[in-house]
């Protein structure tokens, strides 16, 4: 029986045709919720709350037969919808772009080549190959088949996986039957062997596709940081609303005037209306997102960027992830010796032909995984010339790798006609089956912990001519010979040490998890940084341990080898059970469980199977160490550039709800309207959430512990941070409205010179916010888009107060640059008392601690 892939060889479309029918049938994708069209995001605008407030606004002025007002608040709604609108198609173009990235991937037969494309390109008469741990992208029927198991529960509600065979072309239509066992369905799991299949149906014609309605019904839950802003959203609203009604009840009863009450109730609700906090969530997730696929880290669920920073344990595989993932022979134990093989264009010795021979036996002819690569590739340059190569033997049975045996065994008839068996996998499992005096077990185990001490990987290879009419049922029931040992060497990546000394700077544990060898393991770990004299368990002292053995376990030891999948999970609950946030690497499909277990499941995108990627929180798209470690420093920054825009939000609506309230208690007297709150916005809605969130890292993001994992957003220091800077700016406007006064100038100067200053004010908190210490000139890079916004907010501000017509509309006078300089001084002044409130605040909050 030959390998599935190459029964198929020259099946496939051309590249032409494939783009014709995807032309013509559309995308392998199922029935889905539409991207949001510039119209829909518009009429979304529409009724946004603030929008709907500079509305009314406007309408109140026509009635009061104010038309220059009126049109400026108008002219506004145009702005806002704008500046909204363009924000809104940025983080559709950045979602989308996440989207496109973590759609499944497929191996198909392209012009001869097998290609791996998105399964969304996908179409109807490509030839699909399948392999352990794929999803199914379409419907189709089976052109061939070897050991094929595919769990198809997702469609039948049945948890055994069915046994699948090739399609004869007798037995008619593949997928009349209800079980058709030549078929494979869209969505369905591969559990075992390789098939080739050709697609019949996609998209919404597949079974998938038919029932694919129910599934845009289902809503992802919120995350604990969406949860935690909501909260705040209707708190805040809950008491602008209050105080609108308060303000609109004043004017009407003291004053008389209504609806000059409804215009200042407006205006407090526009500048206290928290419709910030929501956008930057959404910008800050989906760029943050986005920023972290550039470096090779695809997040697939949102809630993994908040729990980024939280992580205290990274739970690591060593060979791709610590490890190149390169494989190359570097010795051979045969014949009573370890031969080193330094250098593959140096000769074989005779002695270790037979080792590599079975070696390459016990590998697939057309091999991806890296250690039958080295196998193949020192066969071909060396025993093509020797009575050791058998490109003719024919494929007559393949066992594959189980969590029994682990071990990979393929029959082969050879020219006599004999069945030759070729073994190669786990040397305790390869040995267990071979028929071995103690001596020779002996000098085998001592062999292998001098080739393992050295870093390597190790696989015993063993043979048997069976002679047999009938092939056993398992692989282990084989009476094998031992062969030899064979020594592959996987170098380390390059910057791996330095980023395992930054965990450990950052607070996080390193933790290795490996199937391979236990010696093997502690040279890599050794050579990694993990820990100088790093403690080794292996599965089988696993196994033994109880619960309470296993908590105390994991806090000590750094490496654990020779594991199963499921001796992960157990692992990933013990650390969890001990209080550990915990990162979680895998790649195989069973390494789904302690994926999704773990808080941060970080799945393999180059060599991981569809269902590890479908369980994982994070893909990583290099396979690398470094890029997990990078993703921890992106998750930080994000977290605290989102605490900086949260403080930031906070403190600059203090001062403009104050002032709003001003009338209150200056008779009647307005110091901000409608259009001028309006004008904050446009300086308020891009700082927040384009600003910073552009924002550098901070310096010592990586030189900290992480935070608590049930931290709040905004905390008692970061709420009273945000209102105490806010109300240090307030008081400070306030006494400059005042002075003003007492100096005899008029109302209309008075208001003009603090909205300048209000406006300074705003600027100084943008910049002294960029640093979570609050110094007011500390930045940790450049940051383009905050000049662009100075400079755009200067020359808005200039032509307010140097166009007549915007400066009467504005209610402004004319000003002197004595009065500019005047505002900004009053506005650094105002951010600097604040930012001493700031200080003694943080001071108060680390006393308390102390004293607790």
């Amino acid at each position: 029986m030959r390998d599935a892939w190459n029964e198929v060889e020259g099946y496939g479309l051309t590249t032409a045709e494939a783009a014709k029918r995807l032309a013509a049938e559309g995308a392998n994708e199922l029935p889905a919720e539409r991207e949001r069209t510039l119209g829909a995001i518009a009429f979304e605008v529409v009724k946004q709350p603030m929008f709907l407030m500079l509305l009314g606004g406007g309408l109140i002025y026509l009635c009061l037969g104010d038309s220059r007002e009126a049109m400026l608040l108008l002219g506004f709604v145009a702005l806002v919808m704008g500046i909204t609108l363009h924000q809104e198609r940025r983080t559709e173009r950045a979602l989308g772009r996440l989207r496109d990235l973590s759609s499944p991937r497929a191996l198909v037969l392209r012009d001869g080549q097998a290609v791996r494309i998105a399964g969304r390109e996908v179409v109807r008469g490509d030839v699909v190959l399948l392999t352990e741990g794929d999803r199914v992208p379409a419907d189709g029927k089976l052109l061939a088949a070897t050991h094929l198991l595919i769990d198809e529960s997702l469609l039948t509600g049945e948890a055994v996986p069915v046994d699948k065979q090739p399609w004869i072309e007798a037995d008619g239509d593949p997928c009349a039957a209800e079980e058709q066992q030549s078929c494979a369905y869209a969505g369905t799991l591969v559990i075992q062997g390789r098939g080739a299949l050709e697609i019949l149906a996609t998209g919404g014609r597949s079974e998938m596709g038919r029932i694919g309605q129910s599934l845009q019904e289902v809503a992802e839950a919120k995350t604990p940081l969406e949860r935690e802003v909501a909260r705040l959203v209707v708190v805040l609203s809950f008491v602008g609303i209050s105080l609108c009604l308060v303000m609109v009840l004043a004017f009407g009863f003291f004053w008389d005037e209504w609806l000059r009450g409804i215009l200042a109730g407006i205006t407090l609700a526009m500048a206290m209306l928290p419709e910030e906090f929501p956008v930057v969530m959404t910008v800050f997730l989906a760029f943050g997102a986005w920023r972290m696929s550039k470096r090779q880290v695809l997040a697939r669920r949102m809630a993994a960027i908040e729990t980024l920073g939280s992580a205290t344990v990274l739970c690591v595989d060593k060979t791709g992830t610590l490890t190149q993932n390169r494989m190359s022979v570097q010795a051979v134990f045969a014949a009573g010796a370890v031969h080193a093989l330094k250098d593959e264009t140096q000769p074989l010795p005779e002695a270790v032909h037979e080792a590599v021979e079975y070696g390459v036996l016990a590998s697939r002819r057309d091999p991806v995984d890296p250690m039958e690569l080295a196998f193949r590739r020192l066969g071909e340059k060396w025993l093509p010339a020797t009575e050791h190569w058998h490109e003719n033997w024919e494929l007559c049975r393949e066992y594959p790798l189980t969590a029994e045996f682990l071990a990979v065994t393929q029959v082969w008839l050879d020219d006599a006609g004999r069945q030759v068996v070729a073994c190669k996998g786990a040397p305790e499992a390869v040995l267990a089956a071979c028929s071995l005096t103690e001596d020779e077990r002996r000098e085998i185990q001592e062999a292998a912990e001098s080739m393992a001490a050295g870093g390597m990987r190790l696989l015993a290879v063993a043979k048997v001519f069976w002679k047999e009419q009938e092939l056993p049922e398992l692989a282990k029931s084989f009476p094998l010979t031992f062969v030899g040992l064979v020594g592959l060497h996987d170098p380390l990546r390059p910057g791996v040490p330095e980023a395992v000394a930054q965990c450990r700077q950052a607070g996080v544990r390193v933790i290795m998890m490996t199937g391979d060898y236990a010696g093997t393991a502690r040279n890599i770990a050794l050579q990694a940084g993990l820990a100088e004299n790093p403690e080794v368990l292996n599965g089988a002292q696993v196994a033994a341990m109880d619960e309470a053995e296993l908590a105390a376990a994991v806090r000590r030891t750094q490496v654990f080898a020779r594991l199963v999948p499921e001796q992960k999970l157990r692992l990933v609950r013990a650390l969890q059970a001990s209080g550990e946030v915990v990162a979680m690497t895998g790649d195989g499909v069973n390494d789904a469980p302690a994926l999704k277990a773990a808080h941060i499941g970080v799945a393999m995108g180059g060599r991981g199977t569809d269902v590890a990627r479908e369980a994982a929180s994070l893909v990583l798209l290099d396979d690398n160490f470094t890029s997990i470690v990078g993703a921890v420093a992106m998750g930080r920054r994000i977290f605290d550039n989102l605490c900086k825009a949260m403080i930031y939000i906070l403190a600059i609506h203090v001062p403009i709800a104050g002032l709003s309230l001003a009338p209150l208690f200056l008779e009647g007297t307005s110091v901000l309207f409608p259009a001028h709150v309006a004008f904050l916005e446009m300086i308020i809605d891009p700082a927040c959430a384009i600003v910073f969130e552009a924002e550098a890292s901070e310096d010592n993001v990586m030189q900290r512990p992480p935070r608590a994992a049930e931290a709040s957003l905004l905390n008692k220091d970061m709420l009273g941070s945000g209102l105490l800077q806010g109300a240090g700016v307030l008081l400070s406007l306030l006494g400059l409205f005042q002075v003003i006064l007492w100096l005899g100038r008029d109302v209309g100067e008075a208001r003009t010179l603090t909205f300048i200053a209000l406006v300074f004010c705003n600027l100084a908190l943008i910049f002294s916010n960029r640093s979570l210490q609050g110094r007011l000139l500390e930045t940790h890079g450049r940051n383009s888009t905050l000049g662009w916004m100075v400079v755009g907010t200067l020359l808005l501000l200039g032509m307010v107060l140097f166009t007549p017509a915007l400066q009467e509309m504005f209610r402004f006078v004319p000003v002197h640059v004595s009065d500019l300089l005047l505002c900004l001084s009053a506005g650094v002044i105002s951010v600097g008392f604040s930012g001493l409130l700031r200080r003694w605040w943080s001071w108060r909050q680390r006393a308390a601690e102390r004293k607790r």
